[in-house]
């Protein structure tokens, strides 16, 4: 019978010291927090957040309104407050617009661009895309009511076209459009100025032109990733960007 109770015991007091040291283990671990660009949404992380969540990081996914640059930033800004400790910002396309204003908070360790918009002071989106050649996204815009939705056709041809058909016509039943205002909002002090960089590189991306984004990732002194896919590489290549998004996780401060 003491021999049984021992047992117990020894067995419960083995249980206790591992759930203590996965507590530790995850209060070490930064919060990642998604920020998703323009015809996306939060989902667009799934495969990621997934693998995160079972390696034990915490993880919120924002859901952008896309009303204006400032609402956006405000709604990552209350993530970065939600979040207990360090956090690793990754931001996709405008979501780069995003995380650049929005990473100047003292607990944001790393930043994450991934086929991302890297914004100086001053620059808006159309002004820092004239920085590259041109690409044909606006053939496929579709206003409505002071929104730019994407066309079916053009989530096909050029901004997911290495996903098979039902993964597109998913990514175009979910978009969230853009304000117009939001193509005239001017970035403010980049915080990739003073916060270790890191940026993944569409090298078939047809909604932003890679030449631009090899030119924003210099700029920035990114430590830079180049993967043959299209501007939703988050999506076509998950595990790719996920090993980004722990290196920048990892990285000594």
């Amino acid at each position: 019978m003491k021999t049984i109770k021992f047992l117990i015991l020894s067995v419960m007091v083995l249980l206790g010291t591992v759930n203590v040291h996965a507590q530790k283990e995850a209060a070490t671990k930064p919060t990642i927090i998604f920020v998703h660009g323009i015809w996306a949404d939060g989902s667009s992380w799934n495969s990621q957040i997934l693998a995160l969540q079972a390696k034990g990081y915490p993880v919120i996914s924002v859901q952008n309104p896309i009303t204006s640059l400032a609402d956006d930033v405000a709604a990552t800004k209350r993530a970065i407050d939600q979040a207990k400790g360090d956090v690793i910002l990754v931001g996709h396309s405008w979501g780069g617009f995003v995380i650049t204003q929005a990473g100047n908070n003292p607990k944001v360790t790393g930043l994450v661009y991934v086929a991302a918009l890297v914004p100086d002071a001053g620059e808006t989106l159309p002004t820092l895309s004239a920085k590259g050649p041109a690409v044909t996204l606006s053939n496929y815009f579709e206003p409505v009511d002071g929104f730019i939705y994407l066309s079916k056709e053009g989530v096909k041809k050029v901004f997911a076209q290495d996903l098979p058909a039902k993964e597109q016509d998913l990514i175009h039943a979910t978009q969230t459009p853009a304000a117009q205002q939001v193509f005239g909002d001017k970035s403010g002090e980049p915080a990739w100025k003073t916060k270790p960089s890191w940026y993944i590189l569409a090298k078939s991306d047809k909604a932003i032109n890679p030449e631009l984004e090899r030119f924003m990732a210099k700029r920035a002194n990114a430590k830079t990733t180049e993967i043959e896919a299209s501007h939703v590489v988050m999506v076509s290549h998950p595990k790719e960007v996920l090993a980004i998004i722990e290196e920048a996780a990892n990285a000594k401060k």
